[in-house]
């Protein structure tokens, strides 16, 4: 008997990419958040969702993961990835929500979690400047003044780049937030006929547990989306960039709540 909670299935399990959930992550974060076209925004948004406003934000995160069953951070390759999330401010019925048109992670285990959930993730390479305890040339601090930066490529080139500079501690967080967004869980079909037809089409929101911050830290920020041959990412250009952020999350996934009273053709 094959079993696993995703493929590979084997005899005894212990090779499927992912396993079952709970899936545990902290994140240390570094977000901007801005304003885009409202007309374009509204363009990437599925059925059952209508745009709040033009505003986003920008995630850049180095995650580290663990199942419920031990100290996968032990093992580094297998616990640690990077991402870059964008968010959209949108309404599912009279309820606020983000909605995430496109995901990147370095990872495959990490892009797998992702797809099963409904985040659209694709293989990109993220980069964020690091703090550390000591003072030196090397690093940027800790506190107000501290200047960090991030980047994404996608496929070896250059998609979008942000910095940072921390101001005061802020009881806010950037808006839309990650927690509680809308995604889009789809898988096609391959059988003749079928093309039009996926096998999985649902509008779900995400349903994390345990949450956790860290102090948060506001300040100034800037962010440049380049043109990319092979995504449509730099619609979603800044026309006002707002703030940037940075701070520490910690959560634990293992649920979705589907959105049942929407159907999806």
């Amino acid at each position: 008997m094959l079993t696993g909670y995703t493929l590979p299935r084997t005899p005894k399990g212990a090779s499927s990419l992912v396993p079952a959930p709970p899936w545990h992550y902290i994140g240390n974060v570094l977000a901007v958040e801005y304003e885009t076209d409202p007309e374009k925004a509204a363009a990437f948004l599925p059925q059952g969702l209508s745009l709040l406003s033009g505003q986003c934000a920008v995630y850049f995160i180095e995650w580290q993961y663990a199942g419920d069953t031990g100290k996968d951070y032990l093992d580094p390759v297998v616990s640690q990835y990077r991402e870059t999330i964008l968010l959209l401010s949108a309404r599912y019925q009279d309820r606020p929500m983000a909605y995430c048109p496109f995901i990147w992670v370095d990872q495959d285990k990490a892009l797998m979690r992702g797809l099963i959930q409904g985040w659209p993730k694709q293989m990109g390479e993220t980069w964020i400047t690091r703090s550390y305890d000591l003072p030196s040339k090397a690093a940027p601090g800790n506190g107000s003044g501290a200047m960090l930066g991030a980047a994404l490529s996608v496929g070896g080139r250059r998609q979008a780049e942000a910095v940072v500079t921390l101001e005061t501690e802020t009881t806010s967080l950037p808006s839309p937030t990650f927690a509680g967004s809308a995604l889009v869980r789809y898988f096609p079909n391959l059988v003749q006929g079928s093309h039009d037809r996926p096998a999985v089409h649902e509008l779900v929101q995400l349903k994390s547990r345990d949450v956790k911050l860290s102090p948060v830290w506001k300040g100034k920020a800037s962010l440049t989306i380049h043109d990319h041959p092979h995504n449509e990412f730099h619609d979603l250009k800044p026309v006002r960039v707002l703030s940037g952020y940075k701070f520490t999350v910690a959560l634990t996934v293992d649920d979705l709540a589907p959105l049942s009273d929407f159907t999806l053709p």
